[in-house]
């Protein structure tokens, strides 16, 4: 009967097993993630909100004001930072849209101009057709439209960060006091879970901070140059900021597509020459050192969680990636004194200097 129990215990089960069983409830929750993805991709963006203006609360109770009176001012900063992005974003899709309709016959006669010049080359007929299907009026105003048509269910997807944050702003403040509860046995996962949220705003802030600069520089020299509507692009350079490693691509392409159809191919080459010497010089050699010492991950780690959660959850999880990241290493390798290499791995460098958890000695008869 011992035998048979010692069997059947959870530690007596087979490392083989073990892994296999930990894979699979592992794709099952990422199915369900996706599957559940708009619902998941808001929840954690407020989530990420919360813990941004989380400080904000606790800074207005030890003034003296009521455990209350900190979770509405928690809410309001929230409420402020996710009034300012949308505005934002609202008039970059906007002027975007405008610029769409106003250059369609120069983007017309650019093609023709392109598709002539393959003509001259002897490059195949059906690469110029591809060319100008993809650049044709019909097909950016599908794009235009497109974007319009999402505002649906972007606005819907913001009426239930709005709510979220309402929830979390006053339950942040009651989860607050969990340790004195509970008492010290939960002390670890509270020190875990205010260690990922520091992590959260130091990363936050380095790439808004470093965002900013890009942007500020990129919009003045788009304007220099006389690119049509640098505040968009500059807009587009803050927001990509935060997408690790190839944020500074997708910031790119359009301004400079723009340059050339607007202008020429010249300043298409000045705008490419000025976000590469700003943008990488910042985005790529200076911020990702910034980055690391303020979340503790990988450049690979990093790379590949981009495109890890936009595949589970959309384009908000390229956005949310890096959080999302460090809330997985924090739930899964972090409570395991035996995945400390692991951890180490994924870039946390505090991992080698832990020390190890004092051996339980068995107890004598």
């Amino acid at each position: 009967m011992t035998t048979d129990r010692a069997a059947s215990a959870p530690g007596s089960m087979p490392p083989a097993i073990r892994i296999l069983v930990v894979l699979s409830g592992t794709v099952l929750v990422l199915a369900g993630l996706w599957l559940a993805r708009d619902i998941f991709g808001p929840l954690a963006l407020a989530v990420i909100i919360v813990i941004i203006c989380y400080p904000v609360g606790p800074a207005v109770v030890r003034r003296g004001a009521p455990r209350w009176v900190g979770s509405t001012a928690v809410i309001l900063v929230a409420y402020v930072v996710l009034a300012v992005l949308a505005l934002l974003m609202s008039f970059a899709i906007v002027e975007f849209i405008r610029l769409v309709t106003e250059l369609l016959p120069e983007v017309s006669a650019m093609t023709s101009q392109v598709t002539a010049w393959l003509d001259d080359l002897g490059v195949s007929a059906q690469i110029g057709a591809q060319l100008s299907s993809l650049l044709s009026a019909s097909n950016l105003l599908g794009i235009a439209t497109s974007l319009s048509s999402s505002a649906v269910s972007v606005g819907t997807a913001f009426f239930f960060v709005l709510a979220y944050v309402i929830f979390m702003g006053v339950d942040v403040s009651r989860y607050a006091g969990a340790e004195r509860v509970f008492g010290p046995r939960i002390r670890p996962t509270m020190d875990r879970i205010r260690t990922y949220c520091a992590g959260v705003r130091r990363y936050f802030v380095v790439n808004a901070s470093f965002g900013l600069i890009v942007a500020v520089i990129d919009g003045i020299a788009l304007y220099i140059l006389d690119v049509p509507a640098p505040l968009v692009w500059a807009i587009l350079a803050f927001v990509t900021n935060f997408v690790p490693n190839i944020g500074f691509v997708l910031g790119l392409v359009p301004p400079a597509a723009l340059a050339l159809v607007a202008n020429d191919w010249v300043t298409a080459l000045i705008v490419v020459g000025v976000y590469i010497v700003v943008n990488v010089t910042l985005q790529v050699l200076i911020q990702p050192k910034f980055v690391s010492d303020a979340v503790g991950l990988s450049l690979t780690l990093s790379f590949f969680s981009v495109i890890f959660w936009t595949f589970v959850i959309g384009p908000l999880g390229a956005i949310l990636s890096i959080p999302l990241t460090l809330l997985a290493r924090a739930l899964v390798l972090e409570p395991d004194p035996s995945a400390r290499w692991l951890r180490w791995l994924s870039g946390d460098d505090d991992a080698a200097t832990e020390e190890d958890p004092p051996a339980i000695r068995p107890r004598t008869p």
